[in-house]
């Protein structure tokens, strides 16, 4: 296997699971006709759009940026605030991904279908976290097989079910 880039994907299947995390790093995606899929393309495409300014810096594209008060607000769309962990990571990654770039900036959760948006801010803790997580994920990747299949809650609403379920 090539280089394993972290990216915010990875991070944010990081904690919902593992597995996903190996299936993804190595091009395996989930069924693109998944209904879950399909919903979060919809809102990705027709949410936020005065907003919408995607850019890629490295392995990071970062879908919803403004500029406010002299620094960067880095928005992250999602469909529901049922994974708010998974979610706060993955835009704190992009957070720290453009603090390495020497950008500053604050995040925003956005869950339209709930009209809830939470403000993210990266924090000495929440790097040294993130930090450690990109370690992880990068052992993750880098094993031959994927991690041993976990039945969780998600897997019922899983675009990858039939790698794991078949």
């Amino acid at each position: 296997m090539e280089e394993i880039n972290v990216n915010g994907t990875l991070v944010w299947y990081y904690f919902v699971c593992k597995r996903q995390v190996w299936l993804m790093a190595h091009n395996i995606l989930p069924n693109q006709d998944d209904e879950n899929i399909k919903i979060g393309k919809l809102l990705h495409e027709r949410t936020y759009q005065k907003d919408k300014k995607e850019i890629s810096l490295g392995n990071v594209k970062i879908d919803v940026i403004s500029k406010d008060k002299g620094y960067f607000m880095v928005g992250e769309v999602k469909k529901s605030s049922k994974y708010m962990k998974s979610a706060k990571m993955q835009l704190a990654y992009y957070l720290l991904e453009l603090k390495r770039h020497g950008i500053d900036g604050y995040g925003m959760l956005m869950f339209p279908k709930e009209r809830k948006k939470e403000e993210i801010n990266l924090t000495d803790d929440l790097i040294e976290e993130l930090e450690i997580i990109e370690i992880d994920i990068v052992k993750i990747c880098s094993r031959e097989f994927p991690p041993n299949v976990e039945k969780i809650p998600l897997c019922k609403n899983c675009g990858y079910i039939e790698f794991c379920w078949s």
